[in-house]
C-alpha cells in the first residue's frame, strides 16, 4: 500500500505495451473513447448548453451551440485522458477503473498523452476562432485546473479533494455563459455555485460505495477517512446549502416561474434523499443498507432536470 500524497510503487509506473494482440480496431477505438470520460463529458455539456439558452434568453444560433459543445468536449476530453494516464497506477488496482484503456494496456501512455495534447489544441482552437477568446481561456483553466491542482495535487493528499477539485466542473457554466454574452455576469456565477456545491454529495455518495477500493491506493477520499454517518452529515449540510444557492437564480436573473418552481420541487427531492442516508447511515455502516448509490443516481437527476429548468424558462416566456 502506498502513502497519501505519494505516488505508487515504481513499477506500477512503467511504460507498458499496448496488450492490443486480441484487440480489433474497434476495441481499441473504443479504447480512446473511453479515455475521455463521456458519460463525465455528457454532464459538463449539460450544464453548458441550457446555459446558452438561458444568456440568449431563447434559442442561441446553432453554429455557436455546436461550437461550444464541440470545444467543450475536446476540452473536457482531454483533461479525461492526462487524469487517466497520470492515475493509471491506481486504477489498475481499483474494481471500478481496471477495466480502463490504460490498467489494460490497450493503449500505451505515451499514445495517451499525445491523444490528450491533441484533443486539448483542437478544444483551443475551436473555441478561440468559433466561439469567443474568453470561453477559449476558461477552457483551458478549467483544463489545467483539473489535471495540475486536483489530478497532481489534491486528490491523493486531502480529504478536500473533491471539494476543491470539484471547481474545475463548475467551469462548464461560466463558458455557456460567455459563448453568447462574451462576458461574465453574476448569473452564471450562480450557477457555477450550484454545480460546486452539488459536487461533494455527488461524488461522497459514489466513493462510499467504492471507500475499499479508493482505502486500498491510499486515497483519502472522505469516506475513507470518516464514518458514513460523519460524511452523510457532510452530505446534508453541502445539499441544503445548494438549494437555497439554486433559489438565488430567481433574484439574481430575474427568472420566470419555471425555474424556481422546479429548483423547489428538485431541492426537496434532493434533501429528503440526503437526509434519507443520513439516517440509514446512523445505524449502519453497511454499504446494503445505506444505499449510496441512491443519492449518486438522485443527484445525476436533479442537476440534469435543474438545468433543463434553466433552459426552459426563457423558451416558455418568449
Amino acid at each position: 500500500m502506498t502513502h497519501v500524497g505519494q505516488p505508487a510503487a515504481a513499477s506500477q509506473w512503467h511504460e507498458p505495451t499496448p496488450d492490443d494482440g486480441g484487440a480489433t480496431w474497434r476495441d481499441v477505438v473504443a479504447a480512446y473513447v473511453g479515455l475521455t470520460k463521456p458519460r463525465v463529458i455528457e454532464l459538463l455539456l449539460l450544464t453548458t448548453v441550457p446555459v446558452m439558452f438561458f444568456a440568449a434568453r431563447g434559442v442561441p444560433p446553432l453554429g455557436l451551440v455546436v461550437a461550444t459543445v464541440v470545444g467543450g468536449t475536446f476540452s473536457a476530453g482531454s483533461a479525461s485522458v492526462f487524469n487517466c494516464v497520470y492515475d493509471r497506477d491506481i486504477d489498475e488496482q481499483m474494481r471500478r477503473t481496471r477495466r480502463r484503456a490504460l490498467p489494460r494496456h490497450i493503449v500505451s501512455p505515451r499514445a495517451a498523452l499525445v491523444f490528450g495534447s491533441v484533443l486539448g489544441v483542437l478544444s483551443v482552437v475551436v473555441l478561440a476562432v468559433w466561439v469567443n477568446t474568453l470561453s477559449a481561456v476558461l477552457a483551458v483553466a478549467a483544463e489545467a485546473f483539473y489535471v495540475f491542482v486536483y489530478t497532481m495535487v489534491l486528490k491523493r493528499r486531502t480529504t478536500q479533494n473533491i471539494v476543491w477539485g470539484g471547481l474545475a466542473g463548475c467551469f462548464p457554466a461560466l463558458i455557456g455563459w460567455t459563448a453568447v454574452t462574451g462576458e461574465l455576469a453574476w448569473t452564471p456565477v450562480v450557477l457555477f455555485a450550484v454545480v460546486f456545491f452539488w459536487t461533494p454529495p455527488h461524488t461522497w455518495a459514489l466513493a462510499l460505495r467504492y471507500r475499499e477500493d479508493y482505502a486500498n491506493v491510499d486515497v483519502p477520499m472522505l469516506p475513507v477517512v470518516a464514518s458514513a454517518h460523519a460524511v452523510a452529515r457532510q452530505v446534508v449540510a453541502y445539499s441544503w446549502v445548494m438549494v437555497a444557492t439554486s433559489l438565488l437564480l430567481w433574484p439574481v436573473a430575474g427568472t420566470g416561474p419555471v425555474y424556481p418552481v422546479a429548483a423547489v420541487l428538485l431541492g426537496a427531492v434532493f434533501l429528503v434523499e440526503a437526509h434519507r442516508l443520513l439516517g440509514r447511515a446512523r445505524g449502519s455502516e453497511e454499504l446494503s443498507v445505506i444505499n449510496p448509490m441512491r443519492l449518486f443516481h438522485a443527484s445525476n437527476l436533479y442537476l440534469s432536470l435543474l438545468f433543463v429548468a434553466v433552459a426552459l424558462d426563457p423558451l416558455l416566456l418568449s
